[in-house]
């Protein structure tokens, strides 16, 4: 038996090694940690789910006495994922010289620095 691999010739080309893909996957990568952080502090959902009832409130939603809890987390997944896609188009128009200049650890940094301040935030539920 033989393994044969198929490779991509120079007529084709793939999203993943698209400079437009690169682009949007940097300024993506880079807003999406940033605005999850602002939506959860500010406490800006895109929708509020009660799922108790399985009713769903756009924006913030107060629980109601007696449906339980309310979880807002869905809605601050949704308006970061909307927010770091925009972000992400509007890098694909940048030059590629400015995502040059852009330090690729960032893709990192964010992220992790944003776990600490998310644990601060939501300390009240870390006690018992």
């Amino acid at each position: 038996m033989s393994a044969t691999t198929q490779t991509a010739g120079p007529g084709t080309s793939s999203l993943a090694s698209s400079a437009a893909f690169g682009r949007f996957a940097i300024g993506f990568s880079l807003a999406a940690p940033a605005l999850y952080v602002i939506c959860e502090l500010a406490n800006l959902p895109l929708f509020s789910y009660h799922p108790a009832t399985g009713r769903i409130d756009l924006g913030l939603a107060p629980p109601v006495k007696g449906e339980g809890p309310v979880m807002y987390w869905y809605g601050w997944t949704a308006s970061t994922l909307i927010g770091a896609a925009v972000f992400g188009l509007l890098a694909t128009v940048l030059p590629q010289g400015v995502i040059r200049k852009i330090p690729l650890s960032l893709i990192w940094i964010l992220p992790i620095a944003a776990v600490p301040i998310l644990a601060y935030a939501l300390r009240s539920f870390w006690r018992f």
